[in-house]
């Protein structure tokens, strides 16, 4: 497994990216300060769709894959020497809930799919427009109720 960051490459889509935007830079560790394997996010975005949605569900993907790798993780306390790994996962989690939330209130709002939008709507001026329609005083259009 190998451990990577590259700051340069941020801006292109990939595990770069999500590795800063996670805040899980600190590669010099290797598996003990990241929390995932280069291997690992490059599996998770393999075939991501273009666009925002698509990066944030894999965004919510990547720190559910996260938040299940830190659980088995306990807190340790040998004499004076103390690892809390707890606290750590209390970070993923709370980064977890947030983008969780944005995610489920993007979800809630309908968007058209760009064909739809780009479609001449059916309706057009004029439309409710009666040729043989008989015409009132005032020159709008009325319907004869009574014969």
């Amino acid at each position: 497994m190998t451990y990577s960051y590259d700051p340069t490459k941020i801006k292109a889509r990939g595990k770069d990216q999500m590795r800063f935007e996670l805040g899980d830079t600190q590669t010099d560790g290797g598996a003990d300060t990241c929390a995932l394997a280069d291997e690992e996010y490059e599996a998770m975005l393999d075939g991501l769709k273009d666009g925002k949605k698509a990066w944030q569900y894999a965004k919510l993907a990547v720190l559910e894959a996260i938040l299940f790798k830190m659980s088995y993780q306990a807190d340790t306390k040998i004499d004076v020497l103390q690892y809390n790994f707890g606290a750590r996962a209390e970070k993923w989690q709370k980064l977890y809930d947030t983008l969780k939330k944005q995610v489920l209130a993007a979800a809630s709002v309908p968007t058209l799919a760009p064909s739809v939008r780009e479609t001449p709507s059916y309706f057009y001026k004029g439309m409710e427009e009666n040729p043989r329609a008989v015409h009132g005083a005032d020159g709008h259009p009325y319907r004869r109720m009574t014969t």
